[in-house]
């Protein structure tokens, strides 16, 4: 019996390994782009993020003085340096093309293709010799393979949060994503238990509507809502675009989900506890409130969390509902404005990432606490 009982079945393991390797799918990447986030432009460029965990062997690139600082020695001109601008380090390989960085090894020399000829020892000294004077304003590129030990800064989130506007445009996105969180959530607890709970002509009808409009994409109403809006603005001497008019867009676009998670899960409540309470005098009003709301918390939390997700990541709604101003741009478009503007700064695209999804994975976690507690709560309530 024992050894029998001490036996998981097939399914659990698999459910179990299945568990796992989705955790590892979502955690790994945003480690990576943790740590990345961490690193200057060229080790980004020049490495992966795992590699920076240790010393590891990189391909890097300096450029030696130009022709017109060689030195006369002998018979021959020569431009001298060290590839290292602390003086110390160990070369394994070195190059003069991008196509072959490791041709030469320390102590051999390599033949430029203007006649001169590369010599660089394992300490990454170097020396570029000419039989004539050479001439020219910029210095041949010297590749170099080397052990570069593992190096993080701050100076990547220094540049990001002390960029001008980003301060703001983090409020502005608390602005837009808090009340088109919590205004879903108020419309569509009633009417869920409406469609639940409470007999009405036309109910099935009204549940068939919510689920259509499940699968209606959102950018197909982009156009006519901010056209509804402009007429609506210039009826009553208001702009067109503004934080109201956002919410007003979220709270439409997130009521399908909403309403349809909402009503199946108050729908499988004890029917016993709501009949009783009915019995005992409660309106629906107080039904909803006392019973039906507090043993819905775990469905209210879930979707809490997937609104907050959406309304804080979007970018396509708050540039068309939205103006571009200081005070009213969000995050999101703060910082592909700061990506434009900075190139091909590979840094900043890690740090702005890992700065936007702080946010929520702190929203997720806290909910994900009291998501477990209600949990438990309804399942104690329900028994």
């Amino acid at each position: 019996m024992d050894g029998s009982a001490g036996k998981s079945p097939a399914i659990v393991w698999i459910v179990n390994i299945s568990a796992l390797l989705l955790v590892l799918l979502w955690t790994i990447p945003t480690f990576g782009i943790f740590v990345s986030s961490f690193r200057d432009r060229d080790a980004i460029s020049t490495s992966g993020w795992w590699t920076a965990l240790s010393a590891s062997e990189q391909s890097l690139v300096t450029r030696a003085a130009p022709p017109d600082e060689a030195v006369q020695e002998g018979d021959v001109w020569v431009i001298s340096g060290n590839v290292f601008e602390g003086g110390e380090g160990t070369v394994s390989a070195f190059g003069f093309r991008a196509q072959e960085p490791t041709a030469g090894s320390p102590g051999g020399a390599l033949e430029l293709r203007d006649g001169g000829v590369l010599q660089m020892q394992e300490n990454g000294d170097y020396t570029i010799s000419y039989q004539e004077q050479p001439e020219g304003s910029r210095g041949d590129r010297v590749f170099y393979t080397s052990a570069v030990p593992p190096e993080f800064s701050t100076e990547n989130y220094e540049n990001v949060l002390t960029s001008e506007g980003v301060a703001q445009s983090f409020l502005n996105s608390l602005t837009v994503a808090i009340p088109s969180t919590v205004i879903p959530i108020l419309i569509a607890a009633y009417a869920a238990y409406a469609l639940a709970w409470m007999q009405f002509p036309g109910r099935v009808l009204l549940v068939a509507i919510v689920v259509g409009l499940l699968v209606v994409p959102l950018q197909l109403s982009l156009i006519p809502l901010l056209q509804f809006y402009g007429w609506v603005g210039d009826i009553f001497g208001v702009p067109a675009k503004g934080y109201i008019g956002i919410w007003l867009a979220h709270t439409g676009f997130g009521l399908p989900l909403a309403v349809y998670l909402l009503r199946n899960y108050m729908a499988g409540l004890p029917r016993e506890v709501i009949e009783s309470a009915r019995v005992d005098g409660a309106t629906d009003f107080g039904i909803f409130m006392r019973i039906v709301l507090p043993l819905s918390f775990p469905a209210l939390a879930s979707f809490a969390i997937f609104q907050f997700l959406w309304t804080w990541n979007d970018l396509l709604i708050a540039k068309v509902f939205l103006g571009q101003t200081d005070n009213q741009m969000v995050l999101t478009g703060r910082l592909v404005e700061l990506l434009g503007s900075r190139g091909g700064d590979w840094e900043i695209l890690t740090t702005s990432a890992f700065i936007t999804i702080i946010v929520p994975l702190i929203v997720f976690f806290s909910m994900q606490r009291y998501l477990v507690r209600g949990l438990l709560a309804g399942s104690v309530k329900g028994g």
